[in-house]
């Protein structure tokens, strides 16, 4: 990989815990014995480049792995392992994607830009623009929850564009909508290429990708299949898909199981190790590889995970809340309860002598 690149992603990884229920969640996070959750792994290692002002399609079946990898180049979710390199503002379009149900089209329109650092006068400036692009008419004023996925898409879309973003990232966003918008979105993917501008374009739709990709990879089940140019990818694709469709039911779900729990049971130690001696292999003479492998792995990774010294100072602070309020019911101070702990049992009352009618 050289640094003439927009975007690099390498040794990529995504893990998801598989908690059968909240409750089970709590009791992993409390547990000393560390329980054993059950992980899939979205991702498995995925390496790729997308060089400035191309356009690189995302391909795959269902649950491949194409969303997480968009989501995780364009901030919204972070990796597990390896490097995300993105250089340049990022603006991510999928259905109704950051889009707030209980706000209107237009304060969505306002947020949005704000969020992607335009002042109040440069919204103003653009407002008519994104509003003649998404064409949503008076739902404009109308809650987003009210909207069809078209209408989601038609409004995300336009605010995606018209904030100028360095690379554009499109997560099926023409998959809904009807033909004169879908042109509309072509054209100004097309007016964006032409300005050397960056797109990731996710789709399931091959025609889409055949008109506006320059190169295409291939994300089959967590992993990285193929990247290559745009007619040869979605060629090979195609013949997978045809495969496919030829088998029994069964053969078909036998298949899809066999990729799940590939995905279930990949082990990162084991594929750490594998970079490792594949770039030892490549470099006899290089020194401190094992070091360096790991800190590409984890250096630039915010783990999700707390370790046992967060988890014990969470339940420390959780135990100090819980006496601070039974100090607070009992009435008693906290210098009376440090030194006769039986008093948080025992609610302090004020006694009163019945003959004299005056407070003991």
């Amino acid at each position: 990989m050289d640094n003439s690149y927009k975007i690099k992603v390498q040794n990529v990884t995504k893990e998801y815990d598989l908690y059968k229920s909240q409750a089970e969640k709590l009791r992993s996070f409390f547990s000393l014995r560390g329980a054993k959750v059950p992980h899939f792994w979205s991702l498995m290692g995925i390496s790729l480049e997308v060089k400035s002002g191309e356009t690189l399609g995302l391909i795959g079946v269902n649950g491949s792995g194409k969303s997480t990898l968009s989501n995780i180049i364009s901030g919204i979710i972070p990796q597990t392992t390896g490097v995300v390199d993105v250089r340049g503002d990022t603006s991510i379009i999928a259905i109704g994607a950051g889009l707030r149900g209980n706000l209107t089209g237009l304060e969505n329109i306002r947020l949005k830009a704000l969020m992607q650092g335009l002042t109040n006068p440069e919204i103003d400036a653009l407002m008519d623009d994104i509003v003649g692009f998404a064409d949503i008419g008076d739902f404009l004023y109308q809650p987003v929850k009210s909207y069809s996925s078209g209408m989601k898409s038609r409004l995300g879309f336009s605010i995606a564009v018209h904030v100028n973003p360095d690379i554009l990232i499109i997560d099926e966003a023409l998959s809904v909508g009807d033909d004169t918008f879908y042109q509309k979105c072509v054209d100004k993917i097309a007016e964006f290429k032409d300005e050397g501008k960056t797109i990731v374009f996710v789709s399931h739709s091959l025609k889409q990708v055949e008109i506006l990709c320059d190169r295409v990879a291939w994300i089959h089940y967590g992993t990285l299949k193929e990247i290559g140019a745009t007619a040869d990818v979605v060629k090979h694709y195609r013949a997978f898909t045809k495969w496919f469709k030829g088998q029994t039911k069964k053969e078909k779900k036998h298949f899809q199981r066999q990729m799940k729990e590939n995905q279930k049971s990949f082990d990162i130690d084991a594929y750490q190790q594998q970079v490792t001696d594949e770039l030892q292999a490549a470099d006899p003479n290089a020194t401190n590889v094992a070091a360096k492998v790991k800190k590409d792995f984890y250096g630039s990774v915010i783990s999700e995970k707390m370790g046992w010294g967060t988890r014990i100072l969470a339940f420390a602070v959780a135990i100090v809340f819980v006496l601070t309020c039974l100090v607070n019911i009992s009435g008693h101070s906290v210098g009376d309860v440090v030194q006769h702990p039986g008093n948080l049992i025992h609610p302090e009352t004020v006694l009163h002598d019945t003959d004299a009618g005056n407070p003991r």
